[in-house]
């Protein structure tokens, strides 16, 4: 990992190990973003898994909410993550043909935590902090690349981070990330 987690199970005497590991790693990664002069703000809120449980739980934020989609090849050699809208339903297939990848499926919940060190629900461009082998490529929808502000999961589903435009291109130089930008296809109808 990029930036090592210093959680210790002793390390906070309240609440669950849970509470304190997800104290730890939302610490972890404010640390970084700091370190390399990314702002943010950051809301506390309940768990998340799903765009529409967002919608509910989540208080008003400034910035614009994504969805991210972890993605691999047919044969597993290639690996992606794909920052869209959240209301956008991405067409996998015209993506393959678009990208020209050999067949788009989302990756298991292993690969998942293999490659950007987080849990379903938890998915988040912030997870490329884990990709230190620069085995996932990135690619946002012009639309949210175009946005002002984005909201960002800390590497889990209790927290929202919002983080401006140049906060967002300066944590990709800092991870080693180069994005594509493109107009991502949907499915009709969204």
């Amino acid at each position: 990992m990029l930036y090592q987690l210093s959680y210790a199970p002793t390390r906070q005497p309240y609440g669950t190990d849970m509470e304190c590991l997800y104290n730890a790693i939302m610490a972890d990664i404010e640390a970084f973003l700091t370190d390399y002069g990314v702002s943010f703000q950051h809301f506390d809120h309940p768990a998340v898994f799903t765009c529409g449980q967002a919608e509910q739980l989540m208080p008003p934020m400034p910035g614009t909410h994504t969805k991210n989609l972890f993605l691999r090849d047919r044969k597993g050699l290639r690996n992606l993550l794909v920052v869209v809208g959240y209301e956008k339903n991405v067409d996998l297939k015209a993506l393959t043909a678009l990208i020209d990848i050999d067949k788009l499926s989302f990756a298991s919940p292993e690969r998942l935590k293999t490659y950007l060190g987080v849990e379903p629900g938890a998915v988040s461009l912030l997870g490329l902090v884990n990709d230190t082998g620069h085995a996932v490529e990135v690619i946002f929808d012009e639309e949210i690349w175009q946005a002002d502000a984005v909201l960002c999961h800390p590497l889990v589903n209790t927290a929202t981070l919002v983080i401006p435009h140049d906060g967002v291109e300066r944590f990709l130089r800092a991870t080693g990330h180069t994005p594509q930008i493109m107009e991502v296809p949907s499915r009709s109808g969204s």
